[in-house]
């Protein structure tokens, strides 16, 4: 039995199957379905999980090399909470681009996490070093 770390079998099981390069979204509780991508559904009640959390138990098995963020986030989001989106990634490349560009990368993912995260924007894409 699990003791420590993630316990979701479902998630287990998809962070396993990512190799270098491939990328991992984790998304907000309103973030559209995308019927091609394996979803796992951690979305509890409204902010339950947050992206941030969800981030930093994900980080722990996951070596990321880069994120993707829509830019709309930095424009919608009070810089105390730019700030710790910032400080959860630290060590991970950020990169900022319009949320219709961010879109076309999540079809290319391996799978999607969603949260119950309900802040603006705060979805991201991890790519794996």
């Amino acid at each position: 039995m699990l003791k420590s770390g993630i316990l979701n079998p479902a998630l287990l099981h998809l962070l396993a199957r990512i190799r270098h390069t491939n990328t991992l979204v984790i998304a907000d509780r309103g973030f559209p379905f995308w019927p091609q991508v394996e979803t796992v559904d951690l979305a509890l009640v409204a902010d339950l999980p947050t992206v941030l959390q969800v981030l930093a138990a994900v980080r722990g098995n996951f070596h990321a090399g880069r994120a993707f963020l829509a830019e709309e986030f930095l424009r919608s989001n009070p810089p105390e909470r730019q700030e710790a989106l910032r400080a959860a990634c630290a060590g991970i490349a950020l990169e900022f681009e319009p949320h219709a560009q961010f879109k076309l990368r999540v079809p290319r993912a391996i799978g999607l996490i969603r949260t119950g995260d309900s802040i603006p924007y705060a979805n991201l894409i991890l790519e794996s070093a």
